[in-house]
């Protein structure tokens, strides 16, 4: 189970896993900006957010890190799905148990944990991706194009 939270965006919107569950599965990436494996799975959670972060769906960053630095690693990496602060001592990091980052979860109804991944996963990242395709009824698209080179794991 998923434990709830309440964070606010770089914009001071409210982002509470409840009401974003209300409308559908929540992708909960958490990260820091100093981490190099997050650095390189970003843009891949941006792919995913592109092709499936709508109609119900949520893509959601959680950093760890200021609102100056985030709002400038989301400008650096593309990132353009909601990022939310987990502000002084980590209380929502902590309560989900990490102990690396990247961590993503795939959230489902009832805060089902339904995939759980740390560092960068690519069998995890398709696993979500397969997963969000199948909950919007549509054509899966691949994740990752084949003239890219792209490991199948880096720890975090």
């Amino acid at each position: 189970m998923a434990p709830e939270f309440s964070l606010k965006s770089l914009d001071q919107k409210e982002y509470s896993l409840g009401a974003l569950l209300e409308r559908g599965p929540v992708v909960a990436a958490f990260f820091k900006i100093s981490c190099p494996v997050c650095q390189f799975t970003f843009p891949f959670l941006e792919r995913l957010h592109q092709r499936y972060g709508s109609s119900g769906v949520t893509v959601l960053g959680v950093s760890q890190d200021d609102a100056r630095a985030t709002k400038g690693f989301a400008s650096e990496y593309g990132v353009t799905f909601p990022l939310v602060l987990d502000p002084d001592g980590y209380a929502v990091s902590n309560a989900y148990g990490l102990t690396n980052v990247p961590t993503i979860f795939l959230i489902e109804s009832g805060r089902k944990v339904k995939v759980s991944s740390t560092g960068f996963d690519k069998k995890d990242l398709e696993t979500i991706a397969s997963e969000l395709a199948e909950r919007r009824k549509i054509a899966l698209t691949p994740l990752f194009r084949p003239d890219e080179v792209v490991p199948a794991n880096k720890p975090g």
